[in-house]
């Protein structure tokens, strides 16, 4: 079954706009995984707009699944990544402006820094993912710096209507085919709520998705263990993954 990492960056979010206690992004996580959550996933950027270095250390002293640390592959963020020892790491650009992530990592024309960088983690024994485009290249690129897995890039699908929606699914299925024929471990992320999920859960051998706004967003009406309950439930129903 396709695991579920949930994105608690929000939470910190809200906390970092009163620059107080609550809503405490570590209490969320914990109930995020009483809920059937499969994994933890924070942002710690550089400009500390939402998840700060406090919230790492605290959740990788508490929660009971997997911890997956999105990151630039900057010396400071991979040297606080050394020191908390995430379970997992998964490089993404960053640009100081932009709202989220906006696209995907190249790889292409960083190979030789990358691969060094993750060589660092990969000693610590910390997984590596990387967040890239539907692209070949690309998927080429993250397999020889050294990932595990790749997270494809899902917000051009989710933000498309219509025939362009189903371009963007198509180029999705055809990356993740590609991507597991060469070995790697194939997750889904940016964009993905309780509706057009539902598609990239066709794509076999899926091994996660990563979702955050829109869990976050629904956990405002109906609570977050029920808006974590609820999204799992999809993935049970649907999955075509059987891992």
């Amino acid at each position: 079954m396709v695991k579920l990492g949930v994105n608690i960056d929000h939470v910190a979010t809200v906390r970092q706009a009163r620059l107080a206690k609550d809503p405490d992004p570590v209490r969320c996580a914990l109930l995020v995984e009483l809920a059937g959550g499969d994994g933890i996933t924070v942002h710690l950027r550089e400009d500390r707009r939402h998840i700060q270095e406090r919230d790492l250390i605290l959740l990788r002293e508490t929660i009971n699944t997997r911890l997956n640390l999105e990151m630039a592959a900057t010396d400071e963020i991979i040297n606080i990544a050394l020191k908390n020892k995430p379970d997992m790491c998964t490089l993404v650009p960053e640009k100081r402006k932009e709202l989220t992530t906006e696209g995907g990592l190249n790889v292409v024309d960083n190979m030789d820094y990358l691969e060094k960088q993750i060589d660092k983690l990969k000693f610590a024994g910390i997984d590596i993912s990387l967040f890239i485009d539907c692209d070949k290249k690309q998927i080429d690129g993250a397999k020889k710096v050294g990932a595990k897995i790749i997270e494809l890039h899902t917000g051009c699908y989710a933000n498309s209507k219509g025939k362009k929606k189903a371009e963007e699914l198509d180029k999705i299925i055809s990356a993740a085919n590609y991507a597991k024929n060469c070995g790697l471990l194939v997750s889904a992320g940016h964009g993905l709520d309780y509706q057009n999920i539902i598609d990239i859960l066709q794509i076999e051998g899926l091994y996660e998705v990563n979702i955050g706004h829109s869990i976050i967003a629904r956990s405002v009406y109906i609570g977050l263990f029920e808006a974590v309950k609820t999204m799992k439930e999809i993935i049970i129903t649907y999955s075509k993954t059987n891992l």
